[in-house]
């Protein structure tokens, strides 16, 4: 860090550590909290999916459950210690014994499958069953499904699945949009062009509006920017699109009938000499 020399270069340094904090408590240095997750398997592919569940991270999930064995309350945590729990990712807590928290998944052996619109998480080695499944370790699924509606639903308990002999486990859902598929928002080429065409209208009309009138001081249709070329041109094009696109004979009928040019023949002259007295 480089310390500036000033008469108050110390309330700097406090200004600056306190900045520092502050940006540090408001999220602006962005934390992977899904690196406390120790996968099972350690992949790229998998680290990567669970990636995608960083936005549901520090947040406990509480959900009530009742069966017919009783009531339980199940805490879930993304790469958390649930209940408090060092290691526990999700616990299972009887409502007759409060006190006595059952691991149903550890976050130090994590599995997670996802797909285009959902991600499976998947907690193991949580406590060992006393008398069900052979006594094995017991495991939690989660199934994150997208849900562009909300950020986080809440967590619901789908089912125990422990009359077998192996592979028993825990089922829970969850909706949330982190683990929705980003939208395609890419524009065509004619819609840029559009887009930028009708910016650069608005701007012409609202700007030449602007200096007509407050500059020129122009009043009724004169404000419009350029009023009389764009109605001179409006002209001038309905002229040419006639003159293209016209399909009647442009040449009239003349007003009044026409002289043959033909030369009439000549009449006989009639002569009446014959008449006059002799």
């Amino acid at each position: 860090m480089k310390v500036v020399n000033s008469r108050n270069g110390g309330s700097f340094l406090v200004w600056t550590l306190t900045v520092q904090l502050v940006l540090c408590g408001s999220g602006v240095y962005a934390t992977n909290s899904t690196k406390n997750c120790k996968l099972a398997y350690e992949s790229p592919s998998e680290r990567k999916v669970l990636n995608r569940l960083e936005p549901l991270a520090h947040k406990n999930f509480t959900v009530v459950s009742n069966t017919a064995d009783g009531n339980y309350t199940y805490v879930f945590q993304l790469c958390g210690d649930a209940a408090g729990i060092p290691g526990a990712g999700a616990v299972q807590v009887e409502d007759k014994k409060p006190t006595s928290k059952t691991v149903i998944g550890s976050y130090n052996s994590t599995r997670a499958i996802g797909g285009s619109d959902w991600v499976m998480l998947i907690y193991e080695k949580g406590d060992a069953y006393d008398a069900h499944c052979s006594k094995e370790m017991r495991k939690a699924i989660f199934m994150i499904s997208c849900n562009r509606k909300i950020d986080v639903g809440q967590l619901e308990v789908v089912l125990e699945d422990r009359d077998r002999l192996h592979e028993c486990f825990y089922l829970f859902e969850l909706d949330s949009s982190a683990v929705c598929p980003a939208l395609s928002t890419q524009l065509s080429t004619g819609s840029i062009i559009l887009i930028i065409g009708i910016c650069l209208m608005a701007v012409y009309l609202i700007g030449g509006f602007l200096y007509q009138r407050l500059i020129v001081g122009a009043k009724g249709m004169d404000q419009f920017p350029n009023y009389a070329f764009w109605v001179e041109f409006g002209n001038l094009s309905a002229d040419g699109c006639d003159f293209v696109c016209r399909s009647r004979n442009r040449e009239e009928a003349p007003a009044y009938r026409g002289v043959s040019s033909e030369p009439l023949d000549e009449e006989q002259e009639e002569r009446d000499d014959h008449l006059l007295p002799m």
